[in-house]
């Protein structure tokens, strides 16, 4: 029987609680609440589950991690390739993958939802990468202060993590003009990780995180991790270098500084199929056939987006 990929529809925040939870064909995604007591955001955030279920292929001969079968194994997957690339010094890491199931691609589910359940996706990351005597030690920045308060009523009440943000509205933010935040301004001496939540929403976001990359991670044992950042528009070009001349030079300064320690891109069509990493493996394109998910190309180096859709899947 073909994998299944379904998305409950949206609910009130009343009547979601309890944290991720999974039998062996489906995964809830479901929000830490505090209380009920959600505080509305200028993104209208909304609350949504989502259930997905699949396969993959057990016999494959690739020696390699398997696609994750549901979300609690693929927080699992994301959280030991980040613990594996610490050991190996990286310091600037990037984990990528879709939110409103596993075969879905950015802009499936509303913008403010997948958010939002990236936010649920963040808390069960780190709570399963660190020690609860770490949270006072990592920093998590989210685009902008409304969305830290948030953040606080419901997923991350009653944690002891720090909750900061890049940028916050200026009088004339219905021109869509922010005032950016100065890193040096935010960061502790006690702080040893950062994780930048979804920073794509302005184009802002990412210049400042590349700020805070320089300021407060260059030359420490700090580590950086961006989740979700949707950093695939800045590396095809979909910020014309014209127009934005800082974003675009991101991919000469930034980004071959960082390891994408764990990822995934589907591609839909009749031709379609999911670019695929978890660190310290290779790149995997892999391609849908039922139940099971083979692998038709592998390489050490991260393809286009483009050389995936038009070269390998189109002849595999």
């Amino acid at each position: 029987m073909s994998p299944s990929f379904s998305i409950a529809t949206t609910v009130s925040p009343a009547s979601l609680a309890g944290t991720l939870a999974s039998n062996s064909k489906n995964v809830l995604c479901s929000l830490h609440l505090k209380n009920n007591d959600v505080t509305k955001t200028n993104r209208n955030l909304k609350f949504r589950a989502c259930s997905v279920s699949g396969g993959y292929n057990n016999n494959t001969s690739v020696e390699n991690v398997p696609f994750p079968r549901d979300y609690v194994e693929l927080i699992n997957q994301a959280k030991e390739a980040v613990e594996l690339a610490m050991k190996d010094e990286k310091q600037l890491m990037e984990v990528e993958f879709p939110t409103s199931g596993l075969a879905s691609v950015p802009g499936d589910g509303e913008g403010a939802t997948e958010m939002t359940e990236s936010i649920n996706m963040i808390r069960e990351f780190c709570d399963r990468l660190l020690a609860p005597e770490k949270a006072r030690s990592t920093r998590i920045f989210f685009p902008e202060a409304n969305e830290v308060k948030f953040a606080q009523k419901t997923v991350f009440g009653g944690t002891y993590f720090k909750l900061d943000y890049l940028t916050k509205p200026s009088l004339f933010e219905d021109f869509g003009f922010f005032e950016r935040v100065k890193m040096a301004d935010r960061v502790k001496p006690e702080d040893e990780l950062f994780l930048v939540a979804y920073p794509y929403f302005n184009v802002n976001e990412m210049l400042v995180v590349e700020e805070l990359y320089k300021e407060a991670v260059v030359n420490t044992d700090r580590k950086l991790i961006i989740f979700n950042g949707e950093l695939d528009r800045i590396r095809s070009g979909y910020y014309p270098k014209f127009f934005y001349p800082k974003l675009a030079a991101l991919t000469k300064t930034l980004l071959p500084k960082m390891e994408t320690v764990y990822y995934i891109h589907n591609f839909k069509g009749q031709k379609g199929g999911v670019l695929f990493r978890c660190y310290p493996g290779p790149w995997q394109v892999l391609r849908r056939t039922r139940n099971k998910y083979i692998c038709v190309h592998q390489q050490e180096s991260m393809p286009s987006l483009k050389e995936v859709a038009l070269d390998i899947l189109a002849s595999a």
